[in-house]
């Protein structure tokens, strides 16, 4: 295809009809692989006079294909890129780099690399002599520079054989490259062009000596002329001119970003390679000074070692007494720092003097304002540690609300996600009485989370704590929620803080924290006293995502909307823009006829399902057949037990929604006689060691048996009398069974607080043996308690999550319910419910009631009598709840 034609095909590509882009594309698919079809594209990519949104639909379309195929992943893929063609590109490409503007740039900068990391040095050995020769040229610089760049970052992380050809690289432009950085750093008033091309010369060096100086770079007078320039560079003010007045914009600006890339390098060479310098004697001066900050830094890496061994361990207290307290008033900066983190470090330990434990508390505490930047930073680091050990937390409550104003202050200052954590111990340990603190502490953990996000957008060359702080900050604003979850009225005033977060990052710029994200929504939709207008607007976010690529997150997904459903019915059932039911529906039915789908990827499908009948009972009938369709299609697939159970408590729902709708829908559809030889096959199946297989939670026996006793009270036209009887024998026998397993829970949480009892009163008996004033607790007693906030609302809403190996018929662990778990049929009890459809039936019909009874053996009367009996006691303990707790108010 000619030049024109193919920009005809391009622009067609942009076109707003679809079948007029789809075909544009398809014709783009099917000449890939032509001859000639990527010189023809890479011609109009740098044609000025055609369209930019053209030459921009080439680009994109050149990379991927590039991308795809220049270096196929199967050698034996038959459709290949021409030599011909290859050779082409590899020969023009180049200098059209400094030709394009900077959105064409990036996308001919990725082809670059990618053909590149293919073919060099073996297919393109004149790279190099490009590189070189154009190093020379004042209108070629920025483009050899950038291809100098992609070329020295292909070896950062490579071995020492790999390297080799990096070596000559060094060797032929590291001479030329000094000498263009010695003269961009002497220009006078420097435009911000020169920040970008001194920026890619600083990525060139650090590429080059990642992992090792190249030789080349290591004889002195080499070396130290790279330092002095990087020094100069790093000391030197920024030119004002240019420069943005917004703190958070000027991290992106050249010149800052020069002195970041500066503050890497150095840091580098320090971090690796300054243990070379102690075998040099004229350097043992410089080791020298180090020596106090080494024997620190051992000390503290050295600690868990130390707190168990024999004799170190009695002298931990004196070592940090004698040697790491007076470094608290060092007048070297990064000995205060890591005096702070030596003591962080044995915090927990046992301290004989509670003064102790206080000073180093105090100290690290004052660190807080100390004017180092890195003492600030370690002291937070180590807070965390003495948080975590202080017993009595009037030491640090008196001084909490200046506490937290430096944390404001530094969360202003740094992206650190060790400041996060520290934030969420003191959350953690405090709770409720962060409340006078929350909204600012949401504010603040908001405004950390937008720019560590900004910082890891601008820049993500660097693997810094950026990503990580946006993670912690995330976190942190869960443990708060949490901490205030007895609190709703605080959720209305946080509510605005997080929505811009929340809308944000339910989107697929989201996915690294997703989790965490809907974490935050659960609490949101869970604790607020009403879902408002703006969270509900995050539902349709969450069902786009589901639909589209965060099947993985199905279990985290379903609380939030487990919330809006049971939490916000009223507007669930009647809004039609946008229309959630209809959205549910979507959702669920995409997600239950993917036959790819294994059985564990569903299970959150039928648990909404559930949620949908029982909060909406009696408001949407005109979806009982859609869902007992996608149900039993489901079923009919379904391999593992529980998966089968819960596909089946579907229909056990909406019976209980409506049983003579739904028993005549089974009929309509031809599946009643085979559901229902299903269901009782399955109530009656149990492993080798007597226990079920199916409906294992208390909670699945009693919508089973709610299910069934719903068809025990219909009319004898629609349920025949054998019928009758399998069902009343089927329900009896689980009555029986959820009855002894409630029982079995109460002995066991008895048990548990018994044990609780014993353990603090032993805890009590120690504490009297010890000194009144310790202060510090050992690690061997401190329970690392790692919050998992999600899981708890997941169990608080019923939805525990499954493990697949519980289907294994020699396992013995039985799938447990939350005692926490809420739904509209709490307050519905299974045998007064049975016993009070069956008077009904008495009263109704005595004839089919009498049949029905002269059907049971002795075994049956006597369960029948025992499960009257039951529902009497409930009635009366019932009552008696509700006076306790009318009292209580």
């Amino acid at each position: 295809m000619d030049l024109s034609n193919l920009t005809l095909v391009l622009r067609a590509a942009l076109s707003h009809a679809p079948e007029e882009r789809k075909a544009a594309e398809a014709s783009l698919e099917q000449l890939q692989y032509t001859q000639q079809h990527l010189v023809r594209l890479l011609q109009i990519i740098v044609d000025g006079s055609c369209d930019m949104a053209v030459r921009q639909v080439a680009s994109i379309h050149f990379k991927n294909f590039v991308s795809k195929a220049w270096s196929p992943i199967d050698p034996d893929e038959t459709r290949k890129i021409p030599e011909g063609d290859k050779s082409m590109v590899r020969e023009n490409i180049l200098g059209f780099v400094t030709q394009l503007p900077p959105l064409l740039r990036a996308q001919l900068g990725e082809s670059i690399k990618t053909l590149i990391l293919a073919d060099y040095p073996e297919q393109w050995p004149s790279l190099l002599h490009w590189v070189t020769h154009n190093m020379e040229s004042q209108d070629q610089i920025f483009g050899a520079l950038y291809v100098l760049r992609i070329l020295s970052r292909k070896y950062e992380f490579k071995s020492e054989e790999e390297r080799i050809p990096l070596y000559q690289i060094v060797e032929e432009c590291f001479p030329r490259l000094l000498n263009i950085f010695s003269t961009l750093v002497q220009i006078a008033n420097p435009p911000i062009e020169v920040a970008d091309l001194i920026k890619l010369i600083c990525k060139i060096f650090w590429s080059s000596i990642y992992l090792e100086i190249p030789k080349q770079l290591f004889e002195p007078n080499i070396f130290n002329a790279w330092i002095v320039l990087f020094l100069n560079l790093l000391e030197r003010p920024v030119p004002l001119e240019g420069q943005p007045s917004d703190p958070d914009a000027r991290k992106a600006w050249g010149w800052w970003k020069v002195k970041k890339w500066i503050t890497h390098i150095l840091n580098r060479l320090y971090s690796r390679f300054a243990d070379m310098k102690v075998h040099k004697p004229e350097s043992k001066a410089f080791a020298q000074m180090f020596q106090k900050d080494g024997a620190l830094l051992a000390i503290g890496t050295l600690c868990d070692r130390l707190k168990q061994t024999d004799p170190y361990k009695a002298e931990l207290e004196r070592m940090l007494v004698q040697h790491v307290f007076p470094e608290f008033s060092s007048h070297v900066g990064h000995l205060r720092a890591k005096a702070a983190w030596v003591a962080g470090q044995y915090a927990h330990i046992t301290f004989s003097d509670q003064d102790n434990f206080r000073k180093a508390m105090h100290c690290v505490i004052s660190g807080l304002r100390d004017p180092e930047l890195p003492v600030r930073v370690d002291s937070v680091f180590a807070l965390r540690s003495f948080v975590e050990a202080c017993k009595d937390l009037d030491e640090i409550r008196p001084i909490l609300p200046q506490l937290l104003d430096e944390f404001f202050k530094l969360m202003g200052e740094v992206e650190n996600e060790d400041l996060v954590f520290t934030l969420e111990t003191i959350v953690d340990r405090f709770g409720e009485e962060m409340a006078p603190y929350a909204l600012g502490l949401c504010q603040s953990l908001a405004a950390a989370f937008w720019r560590c996000m900004a910082s890891s957008e601008a820049d993500d060359e660097i693997e810094d704590s950026g990503a990580l702080a946006a993670v912690g900050c995330l976190r942190a604003l869960s443990t708060i929620l949490e901490s205030i979850s007895s609190l709703p009225h605080l959720f209305i005033q946080i509510e605005p803080t997080l929505l811009p977060i929340l809308r944000r990052m339910l989107t697929s710029d989201g996915q690294d924290v997703y989790e965490e994200v809907l974490e935050i929504v659960s609490y949101l939709t869970f604790y607020s006293p009403t879902i408002s207008l703006d969270m509900w607007s995050l539902w349709p976010l969450m069902m786009e995502a589901l639909n589209d690529w965060a099947i993985d997150f199905f279990e985290n997904i379903l609380v939030p909307l487990d919330n809006y459903i049971s939490r916000g019915t009223e507007h669930f059932v009647s809004c039609k823009d946008p229309d959630y039911q209809q959205s549910l529906w979507k959702g669920l039915s995409s997600v239950m006829t993917d036959q790819n789908m294994e059985d564990s990827d569903i299970v959150p499908a039928p648990k909404l399902i559930e949620v949908f009948f029982q909060n909406c009972k009696g408001q949407v009938d005109h979806w009982v057949e859609p869902y007992l369709r996608l149900t039993i299609d489901r079923l009919r697939r379904a391999e593992k037990p529980y998966l089968k159970s819960l596909l089946v408590q579907v229909i056990a729902n909406v019976f209980y929604y409506n049983p003579s709708f739904t028993l005549a829908m089974l009929h309509k559809l031809g599946v009643a006689t085979e559901i229902f030889n299903l269901w009782f096959v399955m109530l009656q199946q149990v492993k080798k060691s007597g226990k079920r297989v199916n409906f294992k939670r208390e909670h699945d026996k009693k919508v089973c048996c709610l299910g069934l006793t719903s068809l025990i009270g219909l009319p004898a036209n629609h349920i025949p009398a054998e019928a009758l009887e399998r069902i009343f024998k089927a329900t009896l026998e689980l009555l029986v069974a959820y009855k002894e397993q409630v029982a079995e829970s109460k002995r066991q949480n008895d048990a548990a607080d018994d044990d609780v009892d014993e353990f603090d009163a032993d805890e009590e008996e120690n504490e009297e043996d010890e000194d009144d004033g310790e202060m510090g607790v050992d690690d061997e007693d401190q329970d690392e308690v790692n919050s998992l906030n999600i899981q708890k609302l997941v169990q608080a809403r019923g939805f525990q999550l499954h493990d697949e190996d519980d289907d294994d018929d020699d396992s013995d662990d039985d799938f447990s319910d939350d005692e926490e778990l809420q739904t509209p049929i709490d307050e519905v009890d299974p045998f007064i419910f049975f016993v009070g459809t069956i008077q009904a039936v008495q009263a109704s019909d005595p004839a089919r009631f009498q049949s029905l009874m002269q059907t049971l053996d002795f075994h049956y009367q006597a369960l029948a009598n025992g499960v009257a009996q039951h529902a009497e006691e409930r009635k009366v303990e019932i009552e008696k709840e509700k006076l306790e707790k009318a009292n209580a108010q």
